[in-house]
């Protein structure tokens, strides 16, 4: 697998505020050292679960910055770097790259839906200012669009663009980038409940926010995988299928933060217009982590 040093369980943490909306960056820090030695093989900041787009330019590196400090190497580290211009994604991935990062993550936004021509343009403008991977990041619920198949190939034509997250929830899309990609590229699954099909289909990671909460169960999974091992890697998966699916229709900065409450950890605080999980939902969601808990 070309340029590929992805693997396994890449974890997503949160990006926390203090009570007036400020980042919090030592906080971060705790809560990323959670993740590394929880045994995640990789981290990924500044994704959805990171509230990329309700950051500015220097909070933005200020994350970026703190992740390659804490994780001192022991880990990779996959930068989302997505804006809605070329310029300003140019920007960020320099950055990215300057500070330590080992590849980046790009989705394509924009207001207006962009044409297939125009997505390989953006895509290949910043590969060529940058020497390190690039993760392309199809999430058609986030972005607005929904990067087939076809286009995909296109992109991977690009020489740095090694490395796919398909998150569109549709587990024959994964079949065929295997069958259509085999061992040259790694393919990457972003949707949480079909964990157990994506590495089914072949997948070489998931990227999840679920490593904020259950770690062991996440790893044990990939690990039953890596083993072989279908019986098991269902019973994993199994006990954490409602925890999933709940951290995805909730909201994963909401979800994460609040679980991470319940547990006794502090998550920080919110940046407005995200607002936290009602009473109700936190305690459907504490619920859910005991019998989580009362399974293991």
């Amino acid at each position: 697998m070309k340029n590929n040093q992805f693997k396994g369980i890449i974890a997503y943490p949160i990006t926390p505020f203090d009570e007036n909306e400020k980042v919090d960056i030592k906080l971060y820090k705790q809560l990323l050292e959670r993740l590394i030695v929880s045994g995640s093989h990789a981290v990924a900041p500044l994704g959805s679960t990171g509230v990329m787009p309700y950051l500015n330019d220097e909070e933005k590196e200020a994350i970026t910055e703190a992740t390659v400090e804490q994780t001192k190497g022991r880990v990779p580290i996959l930068v989302g770097v997505s804006n809605l211009t070329t310029e300003k994604t140019i920007y960020h991935a320099k950055a990215a790259e300057k500070a330590g990062a080992d590849a980046v993550m790009i989705i394509p936004m924009s207001y207006w839906k962009l044409s297939d021509d125009e997505i390989v343009k953006h895509y290949d403008t910043v590969a060529k200012q940058i020497s390190i991977p690039i993760m392309a990041y199809n999430n058609p619920a986030t972005a607005g669009i929904d990067m087939s198949p076809a286009l995909l190939k296109r992109l991977l034509e690009i020489p740095n663009v090694t490395m796919i997250k398909e998150s569109t929830g549709d587990v024959q899309r994964m079949h065929y980038l295997k069958k259509e990609l085999g061992e040259d590229v790694a393919f990457y699954n972003g949707s949480n409940p079909l964990a157990l099909s994506a590495f089914a289909a072949g997948a070489a990671g998931w990227c999840t926010a679920a490593p904020n909460l259950i770690p062991e169960l996440n790893i044990a999974l990939y690990n039953a995988i890596q083993n072989n091992d279908l019986k098991e890697a269902q019973k994993v998966f199994y006990k954490q299928i409602n925890l999933l699916k709940f951290i995805v229709e909730k909201g994963l900065p909401r979800a994460i933060k609040s679980g991470l409450n319940s547990m006794g950890i502090d998550g920080g605080k919110l940046r407005k217009p995200l607002l936290p999980l009602t009473e109700k939902e936190s305690s459907e969601l504490s619920v859910i982590l005991k019998l989580i808990n009362d399974l293991n």
